[in-house]
């Protein structure tokens, strides 16, 4: 009996044509390893430009005084997790209900200094610049930009940084992010649901807020210069009743929506499905709409990524892509490699494919493959849009053959 496997290059020229067309409605959600793709440290000591939780979880701890610390250890043992965002949410909980009482010798006025504080903390570590010249936001937005599209791409994040928007704003590429305005830019959800700007415009969704939102005097969420905590939301039980307000209602029934459109794709990156209420609401839309297909890329192997494998094992219309293996139609099986769809296609097979493990559960490769696809836009290999073309053509010339 010969086992299952999956062919890469077969879905990664399925996917360059489906890039390189500009007819499909496609939306990218962007996660946390996103910005731990960018080395700005040496090839030897490798230091991401923004760290994942762990490591901002580390860089917080480290801040704060020894009465904080303990009390922080303290609500770490009673949840069982050292996951800063989770840990903010109990605190910002206990700040809310138990007045004059004391937990762990705090009173509610302390964990609401707490809860400020790490807020604070957190804002200083996400708050980076972008490095000069090529990187992974510029190469998505690279390959935006160089094709002519039908429907506008539209791009959903967790994600509380300005690295999108700097990618964006340093071509001059319109952008629109449900605020409108200048100084206090206000949010605008009348034309997030009807969603009728121009397609050149990039849609930005943020659904756990961002660092530059903050709230004025009336409670409302403005976009300006941000105030010391901002507007963010984190992965905890408060969550769902967080995001029933504006704006994240909004931005969570836009993602919702689009899923619900007709011959759509969303691609993820840089995102593990760990977060519950993002991953039932793509769970609950890829079961409604089978026409619908979501693609993830995630950076870890088969074994490792139960989250995304859990969803795709029971919805046709999701693939997930991992280093050793990939879950297509339901089926779980490892890479191998079969015969290159054209001669010339060993410059695209060395975008997503060295030393028999498959790369683009990276951003940065992931980023670099789409940027490959731009109608020759990116810095990548010139000679990809040339190999995909001939591929198109032995294609056709096969299905011509066929059809004799």
């Amino acid at each position: 009996m010969v086992d299952t496997v999956h062919n890469p290059d077969q879905y990664m020229y399925d996917l360059k044509h489906i890039l390189t067309s500009g007819r499909k409605k496609i939306g990218i959600l962007i996660g946390a390893g996103a910005p731990v793709s960018i080395n700005v440290g040496t090839d030897k000591n490798w230091e991401s430009l923004i760290p994942d939780i762990a490591g901002l979880t580390k860089i917080v701890i480290s801040t704060l005084t020894d009465n904080e610390k303990a009390a922080y250890e303290n609500i770490q043992k009673d949840i069982g997790s050292n996951n800063i965002e989770l840990i903010l949410s109990r605190i910002r909980s206990l700040a809310e209900v138990i007045g004059t009482a004391k937990v762990h010798n705090f009173e509610a006025t302390d964990y609401d200094n707490l809860s400020k504080k790490i807020c604070q903390e957190i804002k200083k570590v996400v708050s980076k610049q972008l490095p000069d010249g090529e990187n992974p936001f510029s190469n998505l937005v690279s390959w935006i930009n160089g094709i002519n599209r039908e429907h506008a791409v539209e791009i959903f994040t967790t994600n509380y940084d300005l690295l999108i928007e700097e990618a964006l704003e340093r071509t001059r590429t319109p952008y629109f992010d449900g605020f409108s305005g200048s100084r206090t830019a206000f949010f605008d959800p009348s034309t997030i649901s009807t969603n009728n700007l121009p397609a050149r415009w990039v849609r930005l969704w943020k659904l756990h807020g961002s660092i530059n939102w903050s709230k004025n005097t009336k409670g409302e969420v403005i976009r300006s210069a941000g105030n010391d905590d901002g507007t963010m939301v984190y992965p905890s039980h408060l969550k769902y009743d967080q995001t029933q307000a504006a704006p994240f209602s909004a931005l969570f029934e836009r993602l919702k929506n689009f899923l619900l459109e007709p011959d759509s794709l969303l691609l993820t990156a840089g995102f593990s499905f760990a977060d519950a209420h993002i991953t039932n609401k793509l769970d609950e839309c890829l079961a409604a709409n089978g026409s619908s297909a979501l693609i993830a890329f995630q950076f870890k192997k088969l074994e490792e990524e139960s989250h995304a494998l859990s969803i795709a094992s029971r919805r046709p219309n999701m693939s997930v892509y991992c280093r050793n293996g990939a879950t297509i139609n339901g089926v779980c099986a490892k890479w191998k490699l079969g015969e290159p769809p054209s001669k010339n296609w060993a410059p695209i097979r060395g975008e997503y494919w060295q030393d028999d493990s498959y790369l683009l559960g990276d951003f940065k490769s992931f980023c670099k493959f789409l940027a490959g696809s731009s109608g020759g836009k990116s810095t990548v290999i010139p000679d990809l849009v040339s190999a995909l073309a001939e591929a198109l053509v032995d294609k056709n010339n096969e299905d011509n053959n066929d059809g004799i």
